[in-house]
């Protein structure tokens, strides 16, 4: 008797959870249901993967189909690390570059200021190296002191990952190995 009592309020309980319930997409309430193919017990082969996606009008919208297609991934960006050396940065630029022996066109000191007026300080002075043709630019970050300071020297590698800084950037790293307040800069020039 308790049993039956239980599954009772059990299947009340479900009625009242699903009776809101609405599909997302009452169009597909009516086709018919996708039968679901029974698993056969033989040799499994390795499937070949098309590359080229089905027309239009052949494309099947399915979940099952979905989770089937083979996964292709954009080519982004390298991530940008201070001191690690881009792909196709020439031997000569990176030595003088990491050396320090290139000449900074210019100079960003970003010391005292709170994080978003030196992002936007940064952000116009990259706009305006672009615009100029500058081929080595400084930032000055500063060390830091305390327990939350340093955050502009921690943010700045992030901001430079940013889509509308990224594609201008070359190489990034510390002109000196003992001073991680500063960074220098390389940029992509456009052709003379």
């Amino acid at each position: 008797m308790a049993k039956r009592v239980l599954k009772e309020e059990e299947e009340s309980l479900w009625r009242m959870v699903v009776r809101d319930i609405v599909p997302l997409h009452p169009s597909r309430l009516k086709s018919k249901p996708v039968p679901v193919p029974t698993p056969k017990v033989e040799a499994v082969k390795p499937a070949r993967v098309s590359l080229v996606p089905p027309p239009p009008a052949e494309q099947d919208l399915s979940f099952r189909a979905l989770l089937a297609r083979p996964v292709l991934r954009r080519a982004r960006p390298q991530d940008l690390r201070v001191g690690v050396r881009s792909p196709g940065l020439d031997d000569t630029s990176w030595k003088r570059l990491s050396r320090g022996e290139l000449k900074v066109d210019a100079k960003l000191d970003l010391h005292g200021y709170i994080v978003q007026d030196a992002f936007e300080r940064l952000l116009d002075f990259m706009h305006r190296a672009k615009a100029r043709n500058w081929r080595c630019v400084e930032v000055v970050t500063g060390l830091g002191s305390g327990a939350t300071s340093g955050l502009i020297r921690r943010e700045l590698p992030l901001w430079l990952q940013r889509a509308d800084i990224r594609p201008m950037v070359l190489a990034v790293v510390h002109p000196h190995a003992a001073n991680h307040g500063s960074v220098r800069i390389l940029l992509r020039t456009k052709r003379r």
